[in-house]
Protein backbone atom coordinates (compact mmCIF):
# COMPACT_ATOMS: atom_id res chain seq x y z
CA UNK A 1 0.00 0.00 0.00
CA UNK A 2 1.45 3.55 -1.45
CA UNK A 3 0.70 6.39 0.99
CA UNK A 4 -0.33 9.49 -1.03
CA UNK A 5 2.10 12.39 -1.52
CA UNK A 6 2.36 15.23 0.34
CA UNK A 7 0.21 17.25 -2.01
CA UNK A 8 -2.31 14.66 -2.44
CA UNK A 9 -3.33 14.56 1.08
CA UNK A 10 -3.50 18.51 0.85
CA UNK A 11 -6.26 17.98 -1.36
CA UNK A 12 -8.06 15.64 0.64
CA UNK A 13 -7.96 18.06 3.56
CA UNK A 14 -11.57 19.80 2.64
CA UNK A 15 -13.19 16.37 3.10
CA UNK A 16 -11.25 15.11 5.83
CA UNK A 17 -10.55 17.64 8.77
CA UNK A 18 -6.72 16.29 9.28
CA UNK A 19 -6.42 17.20 13.12
CA UNK A 20 -9.49 15.51 14.25
CA UNK A 21 -8.67 12.58 11.50
CA UNK A 22 -5.55 11.84 13.09
CA UNK A 23 -6.86 11.77 16.77
CA UNK A 24 -9.75 9.61 15.93
CA UNK A 25 -7.00 7.39 14.66
CA UNK A 26 -5.28 7.30 17.45
CA UNK A 27 -8.65 6.75 19.84
CA UNK A 28 -8.98 3.86 17.74
CA UNK A 29 -5.60 2.65 17.11
CA UNK A 30 -4.78 2.35 21.28
CA UNK A 31 -7.74 0.92 21.92
CA UNK A 32 -5.28 -1.84 21.72
CA UNK A 33 -3.67 -0.92 24.90
CA UNK A 34 -5.76 -1.96 28.24
CA UNK A 35 -8.14 -4.23 25.54
CA UNK A 36 -7.63 -7.50 28.37
CA UNK A 37 -7.46 -5.30 31.27
CA UNK A 38 -11.41 -5.12 30.50
CA UNK A 39 -11.70 -8.70 30.84
CA UNK A 40 -9.48 -8.62 34.20
CA UNK A 41 -12.58 -10.41 36.28
CA UNK A 42 -13.31 -12.72 33.53
CA UNK A 43 -9.57 -13.91 32.68
CA UNK A 44 -9.17 -13.93 36.66
CA UNK A 45 -11.81 -16.34 36.81
CA UNK A 46 -11.06 -18.38 33.39
CA UNK A 47 -7.36 -18.80 33.98
CA UNK A 48 -7.19 -18.26 37.94
CA UNK A 49 -5.19 -14.89 37.44
CA UNK A 50 -4.01 -12.61 40.05
CA UNK A 51 -3.72 -8.86 40.34
CA UNK A 52 -0.42 -9.61 40.04
CA UNK A 53 -1.21 -11.19 36.58
CA UNK A 54 -3.30 -8.60 35.35
CA UNK A 55 -0.15 -6.62 35.89
CA UNK A 56 2.02 -8.37 33.83
CA UNK A 57 -0.10 -8.55 30.65
CA UNK A 58 -0.06 -4.53 30.92
CA UNK A 59 3.44 -4.33 31.85
CA UNK A 60 4.18 -7.15 28.81
CA UNK A 61 2.58 -4.58 26.29
CA UNK A 62 4.75 -1.62 27.84
CA UNK A 63 8.09 -3.82 27.55
CA UNK A 64 7.08 -4.23 24.02
CA UNK A 65 6.03 -0.81 23.30
CA UNK A 66 9.74 -0.24 25.00
CA UNK A 67 11.42 -2.55 22.84
CA UNK A 68 9.34 -1.16 19.82
CA UNK A 69 10.37 2.84 20.54
CA UNK A 70 13.85 1.56 20.83
CA UNK A 71 14.18 0.06 17.40
CA UNK A 72 11.85 3.27 15.95
CA UNK A 73 14.44 5.81 17.40
CA UNK A 74 17.94 3.78 17.37
CA UNK A 75 17.58 3.24 13.73
CA UNK A 76 16.35 6.27 12.93
CA UNK A 77 13.10 4.49 11.09
CA UNK A 78 10.57 7.11 12.24
CA UNK A 79 12.25 9.96 10.63
CA UNK A 80 13.38 7.71 7.46
CA UNK A 81 9.88 5.80 6.63
CA UNK A 82 6.70 7.53 5.44
CA UNK A 83 5.25 8.40 9.19
CA UNK A 84 1.55 7.27 7.52
CA UNK A 85 2.95 3.84 6.22
CA UNK A 86 4.30 3.51 9.97
CA UNK A 87 0.88 3.68 11.30
CA UNK A 88 -1.20 1.89 9.10
CA UNK A 89 1.04 -1.13 9.48
CA UNK A 90 1.45 -0.87 12.79
CA UNK A 91 -2.19 -0.82 13.58
CA UNK A 92 -3.27 -3.46 11.29
CA UNK A 93 -0.56 -6.58 13.16
CA UNK A 94 -1.72 -4.75 16.53
CA UNK A 95 -4.86 -5.53 15.54
CA UNK A 96 -4.20 -8.96 14.55
CA UNK A 97 -2.27 -10.13 17.53
CA UNK A 98 -4.87 -8.53 19.69
CA UNK A 99 -7.45 -10.78 17.50
CA UNK A 100 -4.88 -13.52 18.28
CA UNK A 101 -5.11 -12.86 21.70
CA UNK A 102 -8.69 -12.95 21.55
CA UNK A 103 -9.91 -15.75 20.24
CA UNK A 104 -6.54 -18.36 20.05
CA UNK A 105 -4.89 -18.21 23.03
CA UNK A 106 -5.51 -20.61 25.86
CA UNK A 107 -3.53 -19.85 28.33
CA UNK A 108 -1.41 -17.03 30.19
CA UNK A 109 2.29 -17.81 28.94
CA UNK A 110 0.53 -16.95 25.71
CA UNK A 111 -1.10 -14.25 26.77
CA UNK A 112 1.87 -12.29 27.45
CA UNK A 113 3.75 -13.10 24.27
CA UNK A 114 1.07 -11.66 22.40
CA UNK A 115 0.47 -8.59 24.75
CA UNK A 116 3.89 -8.38 23.92
CA UNK A 117 3.83 -7.92 20.31
CA UNK A 118 0.37 -5.40 20.39
CA UNK A 119 3.41 -3.23 22.77
CA UNK A 120 5.77 -3.28 20.17
CA UNK A 121 2.77 -2.55 17.07
CA UNK A 122 1.20 0.55 19.33
CA UNK A 123 5.00 1.86 19.40
CA UNK A 124 4.25 2.52 15.49
CA UNK A 125 0.43 4.09 16.31
CA UNK A 126 1.30 6.96 19.61
CA UNK A 127 4.41 8.21 18.69
CA UNK A 128 4.34 8.28 15.29
CA UNK A 129 0.75 9.66 15.51
CA UNK A 130 2.37 12.91 17.09
CA UNK A 131 4.65 13.26 14.79
CA UNK A 132 1.53 13.30 11.85
CA UNK A 133 0.08 15.92 13.96
CA UNK A 134 2.73 17.83 14.33
CA UNK A 135 3.64 17.55 10.63
CA UNK A 136 -0.38 18.93 10.15
CA UNK A 137 -0.52 21.40 12.77
CA UNK A 138 2.93 22.52 14.06
CA UNK A 139 1.48 26.09 14.51
CA UNK A 140 -0.73 25.04 17.53
CA UNK A 141 1.18 21.97 18.43
CA UNK A 142 0.15 22.04 22.07
CA UNK A 143 -3.32 22.20 21.76
CA UNK A 144 -3.16 19.98 18.65
CA UNK A 145 -1.36 17.31 20.98
CA UNK A 146 -3.54 17.71 24.07
CA UNK A 147 -6.10 16.49 21.60
CA UNK A 148 -4.13 13.35 20.06
CA UNK A 149 -3.48 12.69 24.09
CA UNK A 150 -6.69 13.23 24.97
CA UNK A 151 -7.94 10.75 22.38
CA UNK A 152 -4.72 8.51 23.21
CA UNK A 153 -6.89 8.67 27.05
CA UNK A 154 -10.63 7.98 25.59
CA UNK A 155 -8.92 4.79 23.67
CA UNK A 156 -7.25 3.72 27.02
CA UNK A 157 -10.65 4.16 28.51
CA UNK A 158 -12.24 2.90 25.55
CA UNK A 159 -12.26 -0.99 26.54
CA UNK A 160 -14.36 -0.78 29.45
CA UNK A 161 -16.85 1.58 27.75
CA UNK A 162 -17.04 -1.56 25.60
CA UNK A 163 -17.56 -3.85 28.09
CA UNK A 164 -20.69 -1.68 29.66
CA UNK A 165 -22.14 -1.73 26.26
CA UNK A 166 -21.40 -5.42 25.59
CA UNK A 167 -22.09 -6.47 28.98
CA UNK A 168 -23.67 -9.91 27.78
CA UNK A 169 -21.32 -10.62 25.24
CA UNK A 170 -18.39 -13.09 25.44
CA UNK A 171 -14.84 -11.49 26.79
CA UNK A 172 -13.32 -12.16 23.65
CA UNK A 173 -16.03 -10.23 21.05
CA UNK A 174 -14.63 -6.84 23.55
CA UNK A 175 -11.42 -7.81 22.92
CA UNK A 176 -11.82 -8.10 19.01
CA UNK A 177 -14.12 -5.38 19.21
CA UNK A 178 -10.55 -2.93 19.73
CA UNK A 179 -9.13 -5.29 17.01
CA UNK A 180 -12.16 -3.93 14.54
CA UNK A 181 -11.64 -0.44 15.81
CA UNK A 182 -7.91 -0.39 15.10
CA UNK A 183 -8.03 -1.79 11.61
CA UNK A 184 -10.09 1.35 11.05
CA UNK A 185 -7.70 3.73 12.05
CA UNK A 186 -5.48 2.57 9.42
CA UNK A 187 -7.71 3.15 6.78
CA UNK A 188 -7.89 6.93 7.99
CA UNK A 189 -4.45 7.36 8.34
CA UNK A 190 -3.19 5.76 5.06
CA UNK A 191 -6.33 8.12 2.73
CA UNK A 192 -5.20 11.18 4.89
CA UNK A 193 -1.06 10.76 4.45
CA UNK A 194 1.66 12.91 5.57
CA UNK A 195 1.23 16.36 6.55
CA UNK A 196 2.80 19.20 4.30
CA UNK A 197 5.05 20.08 7.43
CA UNK A 198 6.95 16.74 7.28
CA UNK A 199 9.70 16.83 4.54
CA UNK A 200 9.90 13.88 2.45
CA UNK A 201 11.51 10.77 3.52
CA UNK A 202 13.21 8.05 1.85
CA UNK A 203 14.11 4.54 3.01
CA UNK A 204 17.34 4.78 0.82
CA UNK A 205 18.27 8.32 2.01
CA UNK A 206 20.78 9.92 4.48
CA UNK A 207 20.17 8.71 8.03
CA UNK A 208 18.90 12.21 9.95
CA UNK A 209 21.12 11.42 12.99
CA UNK A 210 21.24 10.04 16.48
CA UNK A 211 18.25 10.98 18.13
CA UNK A 212 19.99 11.37 21.80
CA UNK A 213 21.39 14.02 20.10
CA UNK A 214 18.32 15.71 21.18
CA UNK A 215 19.62 15.33 24.79
CA UNK A 216 22.53 17.34 24.56
CA UNK A 217 20.44 20.50 24.45
CA UNK A 218 19.39 21.28 28.01
CA UNK A 219 15.80 22.69 27.62
CA UNK A 220 15.11 18.69 26.21
CA UNK A 221 16.82 17.42 29.10
CA UNK A 222 14.80 19.14 31.19
CA UNK A 223 11.44 18.85 29.56
CA UNK A 224 12.64 14.45 29.55
CA UNK A 225 13.16 14.75 33.10
CA UNK A 226 9.28 15.67 33.84
CA UNK A 227 7.78 13.85 31.47
CA UNK A 228 9.59 10.36 33.18
CA UNK A 229 8.23 11.61 36.34
CA UNK A 230 4.77 11.79 34.96
CA UNK A 231 5.23 8.75 33.03
CA UNK A 232 6.14 6.69 36.53
CA UNK A 233 2.45 7.72 37.90
CA UNK A 234 0.24 7.43 34.91
CA UNK A 235 0.32 4.07 33.51
CA UNK A 236 0.33 2.40 36.83
CA UNK A 237 -2.71 4.55 38.10
CA UNK A 238 -4.70 3.70 34.90
CA UNK A 239 -3.90 -0.08 35.46
CA UNK A 240 -4.92 0.69 39.25
CA UNK A 241 -8.30 2.11 38.73
CA UNK A 242 -10.31 -0.92 38.23
CA UNK A 243 -8.67 -2.53 41.51
CA UNK A 244 -8.92 0.55 43.51
CA UNK A 245 -12.69 1.39 42.50
CA UNK A 246 -13.48 -2.51 43.58
CA UNK A 247 -11.82 -1.85 47.04
CA UNK A 248 -14.48 1.70 48.06
CA UNK A 249 -18.34 1.88 48.32
CA UNK A 250 -18.42 2.79 44.76
CA UNK A 251 -19.32 -0.28 42.72
CA UNK A 252 -22.40 -0.84 45.04
CA UNK A 253 -23.51 2.60 44.06
CA UNK A 254 -23.96 1.22 40.50
CA UNK A 255 -24.21 -2.43 40.57
CA UNK A 256 -24.13 -4.59 37.48
CA UNK A 257 -21.24 -3.28 35.83
CA UNK A 258 -20.11 -0.83 38.66
CA UNK A 259 -16.90 -1.16 38.51
CA UNK A 260 -16.32 -1.17 34.41
CA UNK A 261 -18.96 2.20 34.10
CA UNK A 262 -16.76 4.15 37.03
CA UNK A 263 -13.08 2.87 35.72
CA UNK A 264 -14.27 4.02 32.28
CA UNK A 265 -15.34 7.73 33.61
CA UNK A 266 -12.19 8.05 35.73
CA UNK A 267 -9.90 7.15 32.87
CA UNK A 268 -11.72 9.04 30.28
CA UNK A 269 -12.48 11.70 31.67
CA UNK A 270 -8.34 12.25 31.39
CA UNK A 271 -9.60 13.01 27.44
CA UNK A 272 -11.46 16.74 28.95
CA UNK A 273 -8.37 17.16 31.12
CA UNK A 274 -6.22 17.29 27.97
CA UNK A 275 -8.22 19.10 25.74
CA UNK A 276 -8.88 21.57 28.41
CA UNK A 277 -5.38 22.12 29.20
CA UNK A 278 -4.53 22.54 25.02
CA UNK A 279 -7.13 25.12 25.24
CA UNK A 280 -5.35 26.78 28.30
CA UNK A 281 -2.36 27.31 26.87
CA UNK A 282 -3.25 30.03 24.46
CA UNK A 283 -3.08 32.45 27.36
CA UNK A 284 -0.87 30.36 30.15
CA UNK A 285 1.62 28.33 27.70
CA UNK A 286 2.19 24.53 27.65
CA UNK A 287 4.54 24.59 30.74
CA UNK A 288 2.15 26.41 33.38
CA UNK A 289 -0.31 24.03 32.27
CA UNK A 290 2.00 20.78 32.93
CA UNK A 291 3.23 22.15 36.08
CA UNK A 292 -0.47 22.53 37.82
CA UNK A 293 -1.65 19.00 36.47
CA UNK A 294 1.49 17.55 38.14
CA UNK A 295 0.90 19.95 41.63
CA UNK A 296 -2.83 18.24 41.19
CA UNK A 297 -2.69 14.91 40.62
CA UNK A 298 0.76 15.18 43.31
CA UNK A 299 -1.75 16.21 45.67
CA UNK A 300 -4.42 13.39 45.06
CA UNK A 301 -1.63 10.42 44.99
CA UNK A 302 -0.75 11.94 48.81
CA UNK A 303 -4.61 12.49 49.85
CA UNK A 304 -6.04 8.88 48.61
CA UNK A 305 -6.13 6.95 51.70
CA UNK A 306 -7.40 9.78 53.87
CA UNK A 307 -10.19 10.50 50.98
CA UNK A 308 -11.19 6.63 50.89
CA UNK A 309 -11.69 6.22 54.30
CA UNK A 310 -13.25 9.46 54.99
CA UNK A 311 -15.52 10.93 51.92
CA UNK A 312 -19.10 10.13 51.60
CA UNK A 313 -19.13 7.80 47.64
CA UNK A 314 -20.10 11.15 45.85
CA UNK A 315 -17.13 12.94 46.80
CA UNK A 316 -14.82 10.46 46.66
CA UNK A 317 -16.11 9.84 42.69
CA UNK A 318 -15.60 13.08 42.28
CA UNK A 319 -12.25 12.74 44.06
CA UNK A 320 -10.74 10.12 41.59
CA UNK A 321 -12.18 12.30 38.56
CA UNK A 322 -10.13 15.16 39.29
CA UNK A 323 -7.20 12.91 39.71
CA UNK A 324 -8.23 11.11 36.31
CA UNK A 325 -8.42 14.83 34.59
CA UNK A 326 -5.19 15.87 36.33
CA UNK A 327 -2.71 12.48 35.67
CA UNK A 328 -2.56 12.98 31.70
CA UNK A 329 -3.07 16.75 31.34
CA UNK A 330 0.60 17.28 30.98
CA UNK A 331 1.13 14.48 28.65
CA UNK A 332 0.88 16.47 25.68
CA UNK A 333 2.01 19.42 26.53
CA UNK A 334 5.60 17.40 27.27
CA UNK A 335 5.58 16.57 23.85
CA UNK A 336 5.13 20.14 22.76
CA UNK A 337 7.79 21.24 24.57
CA UNK A 338 9.89 18.41 23.76
CA UNK A 339 9.51 18.37 19.56
CA UNK A 340 10.00 22.73 20.22
CA UNK A 341 13.30 21.74 22.17
CA UNK A 342 14.81 19.26 19.58
CA UNK A 343 16.15 20.07 15.85
CA UNK A 344 13.48 19.45 13.14
CA UNK A 345 14.75 16.26 11.87
CA UNK A 346 15.03 14.37 14.88
CA UNK A 347 11.45 14.71 15.96
CA UNK A 348 10.29 11.24 15.24
CA UNK A 349 13.35 9.64 16.80
CA UNK A 350 13.51 12.18 19.54
CA UNK A 351 9.96 11.35 20.84
CA UNK A 352 10.31 7.82 20.13
CA UNK A 353 13.31 7.47 22.74
CA UNK A 354 11.79 9.96 25.08
CA UNK A 355 8.47 7.73 25.11
CA UNK A 356 10.73 4.65 25.58
CA UNK A 357 12.43 5.68 28.19
CA UNK A 358 9.57 6.90 30.21
CA UNK A 359 7.71 3.89 29.15
CA UNK A 360 10.71 1.56 30.54
CA UNK A 361 9.90 3.48 33.80
CA UNK A 362 6.23 2.87 33.87
CA UNK A 363 7.30 -1.27 33.69
CA UNK A 364 8.76 -0.65 36.97
CA UNK A 365 5.92 1.31 38.80
CA UNK A 366 3.06 -1.23 37.81
CA UNK A 367 4.90 -4.09 38.61
CA UNK A 368 5.67 -2.21 42.14
CA UNK A 369 1.74 -1.01 42.34
CA UNK A 370 -0.07 -4.85 41.46
CA UNK A 371 2.30 -6.80 43.95
CA UNK A 372 1.85 -4.69 46.28
CA UNK A 373 -1.24 -3.31 45.91
CA UNK A 374 -2.78 -6.37 48.44
CA UNK A 375 -0.36 -5.58 51.25
CA UNK A 376 -1.10 -1.40 51.46
CA UNK A 377 -4.62 -1.14 50.32
CA UNK A 378 -4.92 2.48 49.36
CA UNK A 379 -1.69 3.65 50.82
CA UNK A 380 -0.48 1.93 47.22
CA UNK A 381 -0.90 5.68 45.81
CA UNK A 382 2.04 6.62 47.88
CA UNK A 383 4.51 4.80 45.37
CA UNK A 384 3.12 6.95 42.70
CA UNK A 385 4.12 10.02 44.81
CA UNK A 386 7.74 10.52 43.21
CA UNK A 387 6.43 10.94 40.05
CA UNK A 388 5.16 14.19 40.36
CA UNK A 389 7.72 15.49 42.17
CA UNK A 390 10.14 14.87 40.21
CA UNK A 391 7.93 15.85 37.12
CA UNK A 392 7.46 19.48 39.13
CA UNK A 393 11.50 19.17 39.85
CA UNK A 394 11.85 18.99 35.75
CA UNK A 395 9.70 22.08 34.96
CA UNK A 396 12.00 24.19 37.56
CA UNK A 397 14.71 22.82 36.43
CA UNK A 398 13.34 24.01 32.73
CA UNK A 399 12.43 27.70 33.94
CA UNK A 400 16.27 27.65 34.53
CA UNK A 401 17.35 26.72 31.21
CA UNK A 402 15.10 28.72 29.52
CA UNK A 403 16.60 31.99 31.79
Amino acid sequence: MIPPSNTASRSRTSRLNPVLAIATAQLFGTSLWFSANSAADDLARAWGLTAANIGMLTAAVQGGFILGTLVFALFGLADRFSASRIFCISALLGAAFNAWFACLSGDFTAAIGLRFAVGICLAGIYPIGMKLMIGWAPERAGAALALLVGMLTLGTALPHGLRIVAAQWPWQLVMAGSSVLACIAAGMVIYLGNGPHLPARRADGPNPGNPLRAFRARQFRAVAVGYFGHMWELYAFWTMVPMLIARTSLPAQFGGQGVSALAFAVIGIGAFGCVFGGWLTRWVGSANVALTALVISGVCCLLLPVAADTLSPGWLLLFFLVWGAAVVADSPQFSALAAKACPPALIGGALAIQNSIGFALTVGSIALVSTLLGDLGMKISWLLLPGPIVGVLGFLWLRRSAR
